[in-house]
């Protein structure tokens, strides 16, 4: 958000430093300045980052009271907050006040409703029109630029309406299934059940917290108004603004926490800034309608038992060696809005206030002390250790992995938790079961990640339109399978690829990556006892048809990798082959390493023979290899194709068949060979894959 230095000021007049040492103040405090700029009515436009539990400080008012408590000066009500002339005039259509009836209880804890009559639309004028200028702030007309201006002065959200087109009183009630609303985005909305209106006794206003409605907005013909400031509950107003994909400046501070006390004081600021600029009168009192239980809640909530020797437990020495005193602790929650109420046991009883519902706990003050004190003030000590360090189960593993993937060329990457229902159902295992979040950010984030690859390939994505063309990825994180109900906790291991890849004889240019990642996969898994092979069965509906793999250990399905399919491709606007791949990292957990076995280096000549012979198409390499190891030659060191070929035309090689040369490397660490002996092995040898079908070819 954006706040105006000159704003502040007319909060903090005696504020005794310049703007640049402000802001550095204030982002030292956790009230980040992330930009500073000349502001076009004077002094300086602060650019904010505002976390999200400070919903307290995304308004001026709530910034200068960090001001005021950093440095030790009084902060006076919000100007334009005080009673409101002409309160005790009596509505005639209303003499009783003007009729608000909460229905919704447990969603809408407090409704305030305000009458003015005779007033003239027109636009924004003084104060209002030279900070909104400076702020970027869009005028629409007087009336709505007053319940923005007292917003950004603080914090509370509020509405007008054109009484005159409100039918009986106001009802705040859940929305009836298929009712229909148009909203002041001109933009029709289907409300369902689970929606929070704020309605008439025929029809829906407005969406509660989130966005007004067009037919009862105010326009020029508007001549009398009606002023809502309300507090409703954080769940509802997020499910909506979800729901219907409207994010509002409203909607963003309702679902953080709004100020229970906030709505009388941004109705009187609302007010009195509609009759300065429109003219017309109060009639009728300030209607306010206050539910006890979401008082309790809020604004009543019970008081927090804070003990100083806790505080100077947690924050330890201060560098000027003075340490945090109970009159500094003192200080500066006052400052902050808590009620201090001491004890003769050195403690205190803190009265919480109604605009910070992030303060929940005794620790939360100890961080509010500290953050306010500066944890640059504080003296660099290590904390007390006893005990050692042990290493975790799996750690030995975990580390072999991300060695043999950094080795082979890959960067480790970290991405998001949470990923969107589609990618969940589409990348997840549907007999494990996917987890969805109860309250999502956005329908991008609405699951928990039942596996790393769909991240895996948004990195790709990211960096490909960023011009990165070779990338060679690795992630080892969380997944999360089961159900809402029951969520069970895995680690996944996700490796992509995309770019250059080397071609060899063996394959085809365009099959280079893809056999790029199955020696990825090969050689992690070569890490870990047991035998490694490769099948085409069972792949996910992501990987392109024919253009996959899964790995086995032992016969247990490890890892599958393959081409992202065009569709999911086309859908991230990927424009060449990425290769992804999974592991199921827990798996290989449950197997034991390979330890390294040292021999000595024999001194006697190597030999190596090669063997052409032509196998039939359905004579695989690891029938191939397998065929020699039962032969049980201890001398036979190595087993490796040198050349494969086929013959489209059948004149030199048989459709349906291939000729494969094979390289057989030969060594004893005792002896030289004989030529009596290498006979034998190559007769045995040729015998064995002669019973595979194949034929020696001369």
């Amino acid at each position: 958000m954006n706040v105006l230095t000159k704003w502040l000021r007319s909060y903090l007049p005696e504020l005794p430093v310049d703007d640049r040492q402000l802001a550095e103040d204030l982002t030292l405090r956790g009230i980040a300045v992330e930009g500073e700029f000349d502001a076009a009515c004077g002094g300086a436009l602060f650019e904010m980052d505002i976390t999200t539990n400070r919903v307290d400080a995304m308004n001026h008012y709530g910034v200068a009271r960090e001001v005021a408590t950093i440095y030790g000066l009084e902060l006076k009500p919000v100007p334009g907050s005080e009673p409101v002339p002409g309160s005790e005039n009596p509505d005639p259509g209303h003499p009783n006040g003007f009729p608000v009836r909460i229905e919704a209880k447990d969603w809408c804890g407090r409704f305030t409703a305000r009458v003015i009559r005779g007033v003239t639309v027109g636009v924004s004028t003084g104060l209002v029109a030279e900070y909104f200028a400076a702020l970027g702030q869009k005028p629409i007309s007087a009336p709505v630029d007053a319940t923005n201006f007292g917003w950004l002065a603080m914090g509370q959200p509020t509405h007008v309406f054109d009484l005159d087109k409100i039918e009986g009183g106001i009802v705040v009630r859940r929305a009836k299934a298929g009712e229909k609303l148009r909203l002041l985005d001109g933009t029709e909305r289907v409300l369902v059940a689970d929606d929070l209106v704020v309605a008439d006794e025929v029809k829906a206003l407005g969406l509660a917290g989130v966005m007004g409605g067009w037919d009862s907005r105010v326009t020029e013909e508007t001549k009398n108004i009606l002023v809502e400031a309300a507090w409703f509950d954080p769940a509802p107003i997020r499910a909506s603004s979800r729901r219907h994909g409207l994010h509002t400046d409203a909607s963003h501070r309702y679902e953080r926490g709004a100020d229970f006390n906030g709505p009388p004081v941004a109705s009187a600021i609302v007010t009195r800034l509609v009759l300065e600029q429109c003219g017309g009168a109060v009639v009728g009192p300030l209607v306010d309608v206050v539910v006890p239980e979401a008082a309790a809640r809020t604004a009543e909530r019970k008081p927090i038992v804070l003990r100083v020797s806790e505080v100077q437990r947690h924050l330890g020495t201060t560098a000027d060696g003075l340490g945090v005193s109970a009159e500094v602790v003192e200080q500066y929650l006052s400052a902050l809005g808590c009620g201090m109420d001491a004890t003769d046991a050195g403690e205190y009883s803190v009265a919480l206030p109604s605009w910070r519902l992030d303060l929940e706990r005794e620790i939360d003050l100890v961080e509010e002390v500290a953050r306010v004190y500066g944890y640059n003030r504080f003296a660099d000590t290590l904390p007390a250790f006893a005990g050692e360090v042990v290493e975790q189960p799996h750690a030995g593993q975990e580390r072999v992995i991300r060695e043999t993937l950094r080795a082979l060329g890959y960067s480790e990457a970290v991405s998001s938790t949470f990923t969107s229902v589609s990618e969940a159902e589409l990348f997840g295992d549907a007999k494990a079961g996917v987890v969805a979040v109860g309250n999502p950010l956005s329908e991008e984030a609405g699951m928990l990640r039942p596996t790393l690859v769909p991240n895996m390939a948004g990195m790709l994505a990211q960096n490909l339109h960023r011009d990165v063309s070779v990338v060679r990825l690795f992630e080892m994180g969380t997944v999360f399978i089961g159900s809402s109900v029951e969520v069970k906790e895995e680690t996944g291991i996700a490796i992509g690829a995309t770019g250059a890849a080397v071609a060899t004889s063996l394959y085809k240019a365009e099959d280079a990556l893809f056999y790029e990642v199955k020696g990825t996969v090969e050689a992690l898994l070569a890490k870990f006892v047991g035998v490694v092979t490769f099948d085409g069965e069972g792949l996910s509906s992501w990987i392109e048809a024919g253009r996959g793999a899964r790995a086995l250990l032992d016969g247990k399905v490890v890892a599958m990798f393959g081409e992202l399919n065009a569709a999911e491709a086309q859908k991230r606007k990927l424009r060449q082959t990425c290769v992804l791949g999974e592991v199921k990292a827990q798996a290989l957990f449950e197997t034991a390493l390979k330890s390294p076995v040292a021999k000595d280096v024999s001194r006697f000549q190597a030999v190596e023979r090669d063997f052409s012979f032509v196998f039939p198409d359905a004579v695989r390499w690891d029938s191939i290899e397998g065929a020699l190891k039962t032969l049980g030659i201890a001398e036979m060191l190595r087993v490796s194709p040198v050349e494969i070929f086929r013959d489209a035309k059948g004149k030199a090689v048989a459709v349906g068949s291939y000729s494969c040369l094979v390289r057989v490397v030969l060594q004893s660490g005792e002896r030289t060979l004989t030529e009596e002996e290498l006979s034998g092995w190559s007769e045995r040898i040729v015998g064995a894959w002669t019973g595979l079908g194949g034929v020696q070819r001369a």
